[in-house]
């Protein structure tokens, strides 16, 4: 099964990343926006683009951290830590899936490629 999954799970407080805005660019000479929205109930962004056989190169994930902990009521310093954090990644096999777990705080992550 071809495409990008994007799983956002808040470890700070436990739960899944429910609301987090995330979005999919890709990146070169065309760079676009493939897909964005919010994560939902079970801690993935879901979009029908992401299912879809993606070209080699080069690709970018956007998780707005800062407006996710702030409408979540977690008070953050001015600025904060993290704002937008983004995450960088290259497809080189586009029959391949790649999952993109990302663990998170308002201090930090960490996302590499998982085996979903």
């Amino acid at each position: 099964m071809p495409g990008v999954s994007i799983h956002v799970v808040d470890v700070a407080r436990g739960v899944v990343a429910v609301g987090m805005q995330v979005e999919l660019h890709a990146l070169g000479p065309r760079a676009r926006l493939i897909a964005g929205g919010a994560i939902g109930a079970s801690g993935v962004l879901e979009h029908p683009a992401l299912g879809a056989h993606f070209d080699a190169g080069e690709y970018e994930a956007r998780l707005y951290v800062a407006e996710f902990y702030r409408t979540a009521g977690v008070a953050l310093a001015a600025p904060p830590f993290l704002d937008v954090a983004i995450f960088r990644f290259g497809i080189a096999d586009p029959e391949a899936h790649y999952h993109l777990p990302v663990k998170l705080t308002p201090w930090g992550l960490s996302c590499f490629r998982g085996g979903a």
